[in-house]
């Protein structure tokens, strides 16, 4: 199955943005409109991804969300991979917040 790849900078301002990272990955920096569920969470809450829109998935640095996207596509969903991840997002400086009170950065 061939999983489809965006560059940040493509990603639409409205889109349904789910990063796979781990909590302290998101802690540390996530995009302001982005839905949290780790890649290691993923199979049990499923359901909470919606099915009607794209999924744009995004990890670190893609390798996880590529990953992501493919199983979203098995599962028959419209799931597309941020190239890049998060390290390219914060050099593109698309924006970016933190929850720990500190700037943000990509751990």
């Amino acid at each position: 199955m061939t999983v489809h790849e965006i560059e940040v900078g493509a990603v639409p301002a409205d889109a349904y943005l789910l990063d796979v990272r781990e909590q302290d990955e998101w802690l540390a920096g996530h995009a302001p409109e982005a839905v949290h569920i780790p890649m290691t969470q993923l199979q049990e809450r499923v359901a909470e991804v919606p099915e009607d829109k794209t999924v744009y998935v995004v990890c670190r640095v893609g390798g996880r969300s590529m990953q992501v996207a493919a199983w979203l596509g098995q599962l028959g969903r419209d799931a597309v991979n941020v190239g890049g991840g998060m390290q390219s997002w914060e050099a593109a400086r698309r924006p970016m917040v933190s929850e720990t009170g500190q700037p943000p950065y990509v751990a």
